[in-house]
């Protein structure tokens, strides 16, 4: 046996003692985007899709002492290439101003490239940040992938210059976008008890109505609990919203059904997922015209029957799925629900609620309906159009998510007693 080839040998076990001896830390997701195509008023424009630098802002949920990136080309047809990146501090959420911050590698290179239908890690950096801090990834396209990938509802400005201007600690002159793109992940190495909480769902886990760089979505409020909370301080929350998504067919980005893996399964040290889902399902139903009642009667079965396999597959994978009433929306004109619309909704409810499929209920319906009109948004945190929940209700619904569920330590078993936001243990 050569010398080198000793050595190599002697190297790659060091590394492996190394990564074994670190029991202490644990890699979690402390922000993250669901991504889909991003086309049509969604895309970059033509004259800002090659050479620029793309400064994304975003507030990450828990604190740690090394963070990484994950990029993605999951939507595009041909490579990503990644000419350079950096991660700073941002100086205010509103500007393209950053403070300090360190260079991205990726396998020891400045550049990488992303092949079509992939994603990618950048290298650990020793950036220590804190739980709620502000952080600014800013990549250099040499020529952005066709189609873009990214998340249309960001709720957040990002800045775009032509040229490389990366670790510029301002981007003078930059345009301005509210879309994320090619930005999947930011995760922190924190204590091994440190865990991520993933929210999917549709625009009202998405935050539509929220104004940019807010930061007032439910579960901007939820991280924000969590963080003023020791015992669950180091738990961190990713928003997989996408406005108008449904469960069972495509609208807006994929079905939840196609997307779960990749935005609940696949993402660093999840736990928990909080599914709030089937809203666009029931409306889109009977939108254009009156459905039968065995169509509306298959639209349930098949939604219930979802949950179930989406559950299964978290299962498989020791994460708890906690299920949320769908809330009412009653008087909304896009949908204009009726009275088997409504009868749909209560036996989705009543599914979420007792059929123990569940590890816990939160019950979204109770907390936000109007008590005169069971069928409505409480007006008093209604946005207007019946159907999405104004700021208030945002903080309404991120205020009623119980703290409790997510203290119990790490269970590598599914016969744990689960809580939900009334006490009700999981039915066996």
């Amino acid at each position: 046996m050569s010398r080198w080839t000793i050595a190599l040998l002697g190297a790659c076990l060091l590394t492996a003692t190394a990564e074994a001896r670190d029991t202490a830390h644990t890699w979690i997701a402390s922000w993250g985007s669901s991504q889909m195509i991003a086309d049509g008023d969604n895309a970059l424009p033509a004259d800002r899709a090659r050479a620029i630098t793309l400064r994304q802002v975003i507030r990450i949920s828990a604190g740690g002492t090394r963070i990484r990136v994950r990029l993605s080309n999951a939507f595009g047809t041909r490579p990503l290439v990644i000419g350079a990146g950096h991660v700073a501090r941002s100086v205010a959420p509103a500007t393209s101003q950053i403070a300090g911050g360190m260079r991205l590698t990726f396998s020891g290179r400045a550049d990488a490239v992303i092949p079509a239908g992939a994603e990618l890690y950048s290298d650990p950096v020793a950036l220590p940040v804190a739980a709620g801090a502000d952080l600014a990834i800013s990549l250099y396209l040499p020529e952005a992938a066709a189609p873009q990938t990214g998340h249309p509802g960001a709720r957040a400005i990002s800045y775009t210059l032509a040229g490389d201007h990366v670790a510029d600690a301002d981007m003078t002159g930059a345009a301005q976008t509210a879309h994320w793109y090619a930005l999947a992940d930011l995760e922190v190495l924190g204590p091994a008890t440190a865990a991520t909480i993933v929210a999917i769902g549709d625009s009202i886990t998405d935050g539509y109505g929220v104004k940019p760089n807010r930061n007032t979505r439910w579960t901007d409020v939820l991280a924000e609990r969590l963080r003023q909370a020791p015992p669950s301080r180091g738990i961190g929350v990713v928003n997989a919203g996408i406005g108008g998504n449904r469960i069972l067919l495509d609208g807006l980005g994929p079905n939840l059904m196609a997307r779960f893996d990749r935005d609940v399964i696949a993402r660093s040290g999840v736990r928990w997922a909080i599914l709030l889902e089937g809203v666009n399902d029931l409306g889109v139903l009977t939108r254009e015209a009156p459905a039968t009642p065995a169509a509306h009667a298959a639209l349930v079965t098949q939604i219930t029957a979802g949950y179930t396999e989406l559950v299964a597959r978290a299962h498989a994978h020791g994460i708890k799925v906690i299920g949320a009433t769908i809330m009412p929306f009653g008087g909304n004109d896009y949908y204009h629900p009726g009275p088997a619309t409504e009868a749909d909704r209560q036996a989705v409810n009543a599914f979420v609620r007792t059929s123990g499929v569940f590890d816990a209920v939160i019950d979204f319906d109770r907390v936000m309906r109007d008590p005169a009109q069971l069928t409505r948004l409480d007006p008093a945190v209604d946005s207007g159009d019946h159907l999405h929940p104004s700021e208030a209700g945002y903080r309404r619904m991120g205020e009623a998510v119980p703290l409790a569920l997510f203290r119990s330590p790490p269970r590598t078993k599914r016969d744990a007693s689960a809580h939900t936001a009334s006490a009700r243990p999981r039915r066996r």
